[in-house]
């Protein structure tokens, strides 16, 4: 597994998912001839009627994108008079029932609501925060941090609060002001032009201010690795092994301990490759005993259509397997039918 985190030979030419700005690598896609009301009218039939017919869900569900499916929770409102995530909710239970919410809820609110989740459940869910906030781009993050702000949480999930940094603040007081660069903004610079002499000076600021110091200066790594574009990061990281012959990935896990620690290797393998640290995040979700559905149903969601097929791809290099034959093995009954759906088979 090292291996993948190690080899930066390829990284300045390998495309990076906290950039993307189409769903040209999801497996799913707007549908084409899209039909609303056929789609109202099947869901109709299959919650309405002597039992719900769960195959017709995520037939329905998981093989139209979130803005079709958008149309029809509020087409499926007009012709029923309720609301479609509640007769999800009424009609499914779950793993299954939170799939196919999470997948009619639109993606900012959605990650709103799972980091709202995190913070607010029986204590901080530290890992879901860190993959949200370090796998995320600046717009990703500017929805999220705008969908709180204008309360459009699903009923029963969370009370609306004052204000994004309210939400926050137990994060920057555990994550050591980790998170105050993500948290209401979203300020990395996203711009594709690479400065070698910045990412070199930046280098040598990370080194002097990590290995070669008493003690490491926690800001300086926040500030670079939270504000500079990826291929900045991807240059300096370069520039980085060759003053210190270790990666900084190898310097963090050697200087600092915890969550801070989490944080900062999750945007470095972020930024070195994102659909390999959500493949990574996938597998372990899976390995052992008992399976964390949770990351997996946010993971394939809210991946579904921007870099899944890359996922699947760094999965099967990583582990010698495909992510949907790891899912019919961990995963059963209509929840694991969704994901599978949602995932998709390899040509």
């Amino acid at each position: 597994m090292s291996d993948v985190w190690d080899d930066l030979d390829l990284l300045l030419d390998s495309p990076s998912s906290l950039t993307v700005t189409s769903n040209t690598r999801g497996t799913v896609k707007d549908k084409a001839n899209f039909k609303v009301d056929e789609d109202v009218s099947a869901l109709r039939k299959a919650i309405e009627g002597l039992g719900t017919t769960e195959k017709t869900l995520i037939e329905v569900l998981t093989q139209r994108s979130n803005a079709q499916r958008q149309l029809i929770a509020k087409a499926y409102e007009k012709a029923s008079g309720r609301k479609l995530v509640d007769d999800l909710e009424g009609d499914t239970h779950g793993d299954f029932e939170d799939l196919l919410v999470a997948l009619v809820t639109p993606p900012a609110i959605y990650d709103c609501q799972e980091v709202i989740r995190a913070i607010k459940g029986a204590g901080t869910t530290e890992s879901t925060l860190t993959e949200i906030f370090a796998s995320r781009s600046n717009r990703q993050i500017r929805a999220l941090s705008e969908a709180y702000l204008a309360g459009k949480l699903t009923q029963g999930t969370v009370r609306k609060l004052a204000a994004v940094h309210d939400v926050m603040r137990p994060i920057i007081v555990k994550f050591c002001h980790m998170f105050l660069c993500f948290s209401s903004q979203g300020k990395r610079d996203e711009t594709t032009n690479v400065d070698t002499a910045k990412a070199k000076a930046d280098a040598k600021a990370l080194y002097e201010a990590g290995e070669k110091k008493w003690g490491t200066d926690e800001e300086k790594f926040i500030d670079i690795l939270c504000h500079r574009s990826v291929p900045q990061l991807r240059q300096t990281l370069i520039e980085y092994k060759n003053i210190s012959k270790k990666t900084l990935q190898e310097s963090i896990e050697s200087e600092m301990s915890g969550n801070l620690e989490k944080v900062l290797v999750a945007i470095v393998k972020c930024v070195k490759n994102a659909p390999a640290y959500l493949a990574e995040r996938l597998f372990k979700s899976m390995k052992g005993a008992g399976t964390t559905e949770s990351t997996l149903t946010r993971i394939l969601v809210s991946r579904s259509e921007i870099d899944l097929l890359d996922i699947r791809a760094e999965y099967k290099k990583l582990f010698g397997y495909t992510l949907y034959s790891q899912l019919e093995s961990e995963v059963s009954g209509s929840y694991g039918d969704a994901l599978k759906h949602l995932c998709g088979q390899d040509d």
